[in-house]
C-alpha cells in the first residue's frame, strides 16, 4: 500500500508541475488566445517542415557529429519582454528561435520580419543556474552564463525540470569528454 501511495503522490506531483508549466508559459503570452493560436501555427509550421530537427537544422546548420537531445517551447527574456519559442539543445550548443518573426525597419524604411535567433556554442558557456520567482516558486527560471559573462535568460517552460536536467547533461559533455566521444 505504501509504494501506491507513494505512486500516486510522485504522479500527482508530476501532474502539478506540468500544470504550473502550462499556467506559465501561458501567462506569459500578451492575450491567451494569441498563445494559443502562437502554438497552433508553431506546430503546425513544425509539421509542414518535417519535424524539429529538420526546424533546427534549417535555422542553424548542423555541424558534423552533432546531435539534437532536447527541444523545449519557452520566453528568451529580453529588454522588449519575452520572446516565445523553441529552445535546442544540443550536443554542441543551446541555440532558441523565435516563434514569430519580429517586424524592423531597413535602411530603405521598408518593414523587414525576421526570427530572433540565438546560438550558443556549449564550450562558450561558462555557468548555467536555475532560479525562481521568491513569491511564485512556480515560476522558474534558466540562466546560461557566457565566458565573456553575457546573460541569457529563459522562462515558461512546459517542462522546467527536464530541459534544465537536459543542459546541464550537454554541457557536462563538453567539459569532461567521454575518450572517443566526437565534442569538441
Amino acid at each position: 500500500m505504501n509504494s501506491m501511495n507513494y505512486r500516486m503522490n510522485n504522479n500527482r506531483k508530476k501532474a502539478d508541475n506540468f500544470v504550473d508549466g502550462v499556467r506559465e508559459h501561458v501567462r506569459l503570452g500578451l492575450k491567451f488566445s494569441e498563445t494559443v493560436k502562437g502554438k497552433l501555427s508553431l506546430g503546425a509550421r513544425i509539421l509542414q517542415l518535417g519535424g524539429v530537427k529538420r526546424v533546427f537544422r534549417q535555422n542553424f546548420g548542423a555541424r558534423e557529429g552533432e546531435k539534437l537531445l532536447k527541444v523545449s517551447q519557452c520566453y528568451l527574456s529580453t529588454t522588449a519582454g519575452p520572446i516565445a519559442g523553441l529552445l535546442f539543445i544540443s550536443t554542441q550548443r543551446v541555440a532558441f528561435c523565435s516563434e514569430r518573426s519580429i517586424k524592423f525597419s531597413s535602411p530603405n524604411g521598408e518593414l523587414v520580419g525576421i526570427h530572433y535567433k540565438v546560438s550558443i556554442p556549449l564550450r562558450k558557456i561558462k555557468r548555467a543556474n536555475q532560479s525562481e520567482n521568491m513569491k511564485k516558486p512556480s515560476q522558474k527560471y534558466m540562466e546560461i552564463v557566457t565566458m565573456d559573462n553575457f546573460e541569457f535568460w529563459f522562462m515558461g517552460f512546459l517542462n522546467y525540470q527536464k530541459a534544465f536536467s537536459y543542459l546541464q547533461q550537454a554541457i557536462s559533455q563538453v567539459q569532461n569528454p567521454v575518450q572517443g566521444d566526437s565534442i569538441q
